[in-house]
């Protein structure tokens, strides 16, 4: 075995209920400590779960003004106990930042996650690769300046999540904001002068390369990763014949979920959709539209044990998206037993020809939706059939050890080309 690594995490954000980028950080630790790696993890909030696995998990302060102001939090607006500190200028930038409607998250971050990896090294300490989870702040090139291999994950850019918000804008001001908004201009500087963008999908890549101008040599497609002993089938849990399931937040105009709610009012009357969404979710106005509230489901934010559960339970699980950098719930679905439809939009034809467990249709298109769907609820055997066949190729594509060794096979050739240069 290749000596060990020291491997250096950071993560702007890294709880798992943020999204991909916490799960990715936590279970990419976890196996690469498996493989006899030794990892340190500097992280801002929302902060993950506890992190045995690790050598040091130091949480970088954030006093999440954006955030605050999103919610109009006024009364816990001023950092506690000591109003003042809003005065620190990387503080005050973040505040004057989020006033203006720009997201100042990913430069203060990096600011703050460079500032503690250059102490920990003056202390003593040794990395052999620096590795980013979405951040892509000008304090990378920092650590880069240090000497230090810097890499980073990257599943889809910034731009694909602007161009959905243009979508959702209604006004002059709206897209004005949107405009303000995503640090996409330092993220594309950034990006290009990395050793390498990791990223989880062909799809992914090619949007990377386009939008952010990274050279397609910089860019390695080494896939996501599964914890398929979480995500497993269970044959004691009966499957329903009727419920369709959608893991998605109705904010997001990227998930389709109004295309979804459309198709579920060309279903058939027994046919019901659990969604995996705030009970608050706009799903609930667009489908007492459509005259079929009385079969949606509000699942609210689930533990990991009910989401298995409602995988498991699901005659089949739909992913309406209009763009996915990979497509994690089809392919947890995937490797639950449970077959898929999907739409033909960024990666997910990619991973449901890898799993072999659904079908495709074209996005933002309910009636081609609805056929597929009706076509596999009234075949079971169909449905057992792409399930079955599904878990053991999702096994070897996507699970986490197979990820992580392609991971630390990187590392190894990025730090050989450093110290060739």
């Amino acid at each position: 075995m290749p000596r060990p690594l020291r491997i250096a995490f950071v993560a702007y954000r890294g709880n798992m209920q943020c999204g991909g980028q916490g799960i990715y950080l936590w279970f990419l630790a976890r196996e690469l400590t498996r493989l006899g790696h030794e990892v340190d993890v500097i992280v801002g909030p929302p902060y993950p779960d506890a992190m045995p696995f690790a050598s040091h998990v130091t949480e970088v302060e954030n006093e999440m003004f954006w955030a605050r102001w999103f919610m109009k939090d006024w009364a816990g607006f001023l950092p506690r106990p000591n109003p003042l500190r809003v005065f620190h200028p990387l503080h005050f930038y973040e505040l004057l930042a989020s006033r203006i409607g720009f997201l100042p998250e990913p430069f203060a971050f990096s600011l703050r996650a460079f500032r503690t990896l250059a102490g920990r090294i003056r202390a003593g300490a040794h990395y052999d690769v620096i590795h980013d989870v979405q951040c892509l702040g000008y304090g990378l090139l920092g650590m880069q300046a240090l000497g230090l291999p810097v890499v980073t994950t990257v599943h889809h850019p910034l731009t694909v999540d602007r161009r959905a918000s243009f979508v959702r804008d209604q006004s002059l001001r709206d897209a004005i904001g949107t405009m303000q908004f995503y640090p996409i201009g330092m993220q594309a500087f950034v990006a290009r002068r990395l050793e390498r963008v990791i990223t989880s999908s062909t799809a992914g890549a090619d949007q990377i390369q386009q939008d952010f101008g990274v050279r397609p040599e910089r860019i390695a497609m080494l896939g996501n990763g599964l914890d398929t002993e979480l995500f497993s089938p269970d044959p004691q849990v009966e499957r329903s014949e009727t419920e369709i399931l959608c893991i998605g937040r109705a904010s997001d105009p990227n998930k389709g979920i109004r295309s979804l709610v459309h198709t579920l009012a060309l279903l058939p009357s027994q046919v019901t959709l659990t969604l995996v969404d705030s009970p608050q979710s706009e799903a609930c106005t667009w489908a007492r539209e459509r005259g079929c509230a009385d079969r949606l489901r509000l699942a609210g934010r689930v533990t990991t044990d009910e989401l298995i559960r409602l995988y498991r339970r699901a005659a089949l699980v739909v992913v309406p998206s209009r763009f996915e950098g990979f497509g994690l719930p089809a392919v947890e679905a995937m490797a639950c037993g449970t077959p898929v439809v999907t739409t033909s939009a960024g990666a997910l034809p990619e991973v449901v020809q890898t799993g072999g467990g659904g079908i495709t249709v074209a996005p933002d298109d309910p009636e081609a939706l609805a056929r597929a769907i009706t076509d596999l609820l009234t075949h079971p055997d169909e449905r057992h059939r792409l399930g079955a066949q599904a878990r053991p190729r999702i096994q070897t594509a996507y699970a986490w050890p197979h990820i992580a060794n392609r991971t630390a096979n990187l590392y190894t050739a990025v730090k050989a080309a450093k110290k060739g240069c």
